[in-house]
Formats: C-alpha cells, sequence, structure tokens
C-alpha cells in the first residue's frame, strides 16, 4: 500500500496563531488540493495527522471540525482527489497524551488502522513536531517551507530536524518529487 501522511493546518490550509475554527477560516493553500489529487493519482492513500489543541481549548467544537473536513473533502473532490482518513489529537499539552505531534500516537494509531509498518512512509508537515512525530513510528520526514515552515526559507535547518529531512516549497513540489512527474527539484538535506 501506497501511503502519505500530512499535516493539515499549514501543509494543506492556511494556518492562524489563532487556530482555525470554522469552514470560513479553512482555506487551502495555493497547489495544495492539487498535489494530493496528484498523489492519488499515482496511487497513494493519503491520511492526514493533525494537532486540533482548539478542541481541548473550547475554541471550535467536534460538529465545527467536521464541517472544517467537509469543506476540505468538497473542494478535493473537485479536483479529483481525496482524503482517505482523518487523525486528529483533541488535547492540549496538559493533558500529557500520547497522540499530540511530537509524540508518535496518532501514527501508531494510523498503522493499526491500515494494518502497515510505517517505515518509510513519507510524513509531510510545516513544523519540527509533525517530523518528529513521524519519524518516531519510523516514516520518512519531508518539511514544506509553508505555514511555520516559511520562517525556514534560506535557513539551514536546526538540529532538532529528524535526520535525513527533506525540504520542499510547498505540497505541490512535494507531490512533483514524489510522484516524478516534474524533474525533482533541488533537495536541501540536514547535515549529518
Amino acid at each position: 500500500m501506497k501511503l502519505v501522511i500530512l499535516d493539515r493546518d499549514g501543509t494543506i490550509n492556511a494556518d492562524s496563531d489563532d487556530y482555525i475554527k470554522s469552514p470560513q477560516e479553512w482555506q487551502p493553500l495555493p497547489g495544495a488540493l492539487e498535489a494530493i489529487a496528484r498523489l492519488n493519482h499515482a496511487g497513494y492513500h493519503v491520511v492526514i495527522a493533525s494537532n486540533q489543541s482548539g478542541l481541548g481549548r473550547g475554541l471550535f467544537d467536534v460538529a465545527s471540525l467536521n464541517a472544517m473536513h467537509a469543506k476540505m473533502h468538497k473542494l478535493l473532490s473537485a479536483h479529483g482527489g481525496r482524503i482517505d482518513a482523518v487523525f486528529y489529537c483533541p488535547h492540549t499539552d496538559d493533558d500529557k497524551c500520547n497522540c499530540r505531534k511530537p509524540l508518535p500516537g496518532l501514527f501508531e494509531q494510523i498503522g493499526e488502522r491500515f494494518g502497515i509498518e510505517l517505515k518509510g512512509v513519507p510524513v509531510v508537515g510545516d513544523s519540527v513536531r509533525d517530523l518528529r512525530a513521524g519519524a518516531a513510528a519510523g516514516c520518512e520526514p519531508h518539511l514544506v517551507l509553508t505555514g511555520k515552515g516559511a520562517a525556514l526559507r534560506g535557513q539551514p535547518l536546526p538540529d532538532d530536524f529528524p535526520p535525513g529531512t527533506q525540504v520542499h516549497e510547498d505540497l505541490a513540489a512535494f507531490a512533483d518529487a514524489v510522484v516524478g512527474r516534474a524533474a525533482p527539484r533541488p533537495q536541501h538535506q540536514q547535515q549529518a
């Protein structure tokens, strides 16, 4: 099974320090939906692993989260793409759960649900916690320079990123590299 695990906020849609709390606030990043559709058409199943502590903070409820995801699914469908499953952590740091990234609980749930080992499965996110969580479960880390990742544009990766982290301009550039539709774009790799 070909699988890709994506972060949501800052990777697929615009992020906000005030949290994405409604379908109106959920806005896809340019090219992100098309990138997911390209991955699907190349035979990849796409799954989301997302921290959603706004639930635990009482900033929005599950119905609002479901409405955001319904919007995402509808917009994605118009591009011929799909998300196979959305895994999310509703907790805050204070809850000390195992599913809040950078801990690997969401990834372990994904592996169990799909009945696969995650070794080598690409995980794509815009922050170190996304990639550390995936790497702890055996995934191959890919950073996009959107969302929180934009602050690292033109910078060497800090040492807290997993070794071998590959850097992509955005989700479309990641899809180009994985699907091979375009010549591979230059990748920056963390110095060992």
